[in-house]
């Protein structure tokens, strides 16, 4: 059975506030069985209410609508669908009793536009609110269901648990057979290259279904199935799962959606040892990622900041010969990496160095073009290793996939020695 999200507010067009309302019931949605195929967001006016119900109805099983059922003139979702579809209102008296009472006990007077607040369309199964005062509603009204909810998310988010997700439940019956799904996470592998390594297993996909997520720096993969408990989808998922780990387990470094840096972290943390960082064209921005992990001081010595010539000369001891003159390789190089990552380590006791050095942008520099990074790895009783990258986007999106193709290779190696 198919689903849309409605969610009704001037406020939320002009973007004044986000709409995290829809994802939490499309997230609950999953977790029933319950396809979500549109989400639509619809601003406080009567006509364009009722023109977005019709659709959503003409489309959709289920017409799932939050906010717009407040005391005020400009809240008219229950009048807009109560006229679409032909039914009259009235006040739901339990509910108005309980309005009544709060304003009571609070000493107030109320006035007569709060009764809006208890007004139900006929034939509707009214949601009791048990952090607010509006009431919901469940309809069902020639084949299609609506169900009517809070914008407030704390009044929203235990109605539509406590009181919807059940109405719901009721109505698919047999249908409602829960989404379960895993995450793959990769790191240093792009989304179109691992997209091709698995091309037949997603255009070929059923059940499990394969999507594939990209953010700078990440690349994910959803498997998803539909399952009535947990072990049975788990033992679904398994074979999926196996078959992409033979193509691309060297890239996968998490089955939960987790950053990693975070694994890292734990890597760390676990054998005991530390890390250290020296950053020039990131900035620091690949020690704000670790030390933003909960426990990170277990895992980190410390970072050094080199941003400029000087700066590694004289607080990490890099040779003048490497970064000026006739000859030298300059600060962008695998010669500078490596004196960075293995100088770092020196000086701070760490167990592993990682070095960054490149061009952020916007311009080149030292005649050598935007993106060119080079990254270096070290390892106490190894000599260090280097890896050239070039690196596209904007200055911010090379600094993070820069740090975040460092900690892939520091993966790596803790990997390795975890499981030697």
């Amino acid at each position: 059975m198919k689903a849309e999200i409605i969610a009704v507010g001037t406020e939320l067009l002009l973007g004044q506030i986000v709409n995290t309302n829809a994802q939490y019931i499309a997230q609950g949605c999953a977790g029933i069985g319950l396809d979500v195929y549109y989400q639509t967001v619809v601003g406080d006016n009567r006509q364009r209410l009722r023109e977005t119900f019709a659709l959503a109805a003409s489309r959709a099983d289920f017409v799932i609508v939050t906010g717009g059922l407040g005391p005020t003139q400009d809240d008219l979702t229950k009048d807009a669908l109560a006229e679409l579809l032909g039914l009259p209102i009235s006040i739901h008296g339990p509910s108005m009793e309980r309005i009544e009472d709060v304003f009571r006990a609070r000493g107030l007077h109320m006035v007569e536009s709060n009764s809006r607040q208890a007004n139900v369309i006929e034939g509707c199964d009214p949601f009791p609110n048990d952090n607010g005062l509006a009431v919901g509603v469940g309809l069902t009204h020639k084949g299609t269901h609506y169900v009517l909810l809070p914008g407030p998310p704390k009044e929203m988010k235990p109605m539509f648990d406590r009181y919807a997700v059940p109405w719901i439940r009721a109505v698919m019956g047999e249908e409602a057979v829960p989404l379960h799904s895993k995450m793959l996470k990769f790191a240093g592998i792009g989304e179109s290259n691992l997209e091709h390594r698995l091309i037949d297993l997603i255009d070929g996909q059923q059940d499990p279904t394969i999507a594939p997520y990209a953010k700078e720096g990440e690349v994910s993969i959803r498997l998803t199935t539909r399952a009535s408990s947990p072990a049975e989808a788990e033992r679904k998922l398994a074979e999926t799962e196996r078959v992409i780990r033979d193509r691309v387990g060297e890239h996968l470094y998490a089955v939960e959606d987790v950053p990693i840096e975070r694994v890292i972290v734990e890597l760390l943390s676990r054998s005991g040892k530390k890390a250290a960082l020296a950053e020039s064209c990131t900035g620091g921005l690949a020690s704000e990622l670790l030390t933003a992990v909960p426990g990170s001081s277990a895992a980190l010595v410390g970072a050094i900041v080199c941003y400029t010539n000087a700066a590694k000369r004289d607080l990490l001891g890099v040779p003048e010969s490497l970064l000026e003159g006739e000859g030298a390789p300059g600060a962008i190089s695998a010669e500078t990496a490596a004196a960075l990552a293995e100088r770092v380590m020196e000086r701070t006791g760490a167990d592993y160095a990682l070095s960054i050095t490149g061009v952020a942008g916007p311009a080149q520099s030292e005649g050598k073009p935007v993106g060119l990074v080079y990254i270096g790895i070290a390892e106490r009783g190894k000599p260090a290793e280097t890896e050239k990258l070039q690196l596209s986007g904007n200055r911010g999106s090379i600094r993070l996939k820069a740090a975040k193709q460092s900690f892939y290779r520091l993966w790596q190696r803790l990997r390795a020695e975890a499981e030697s």
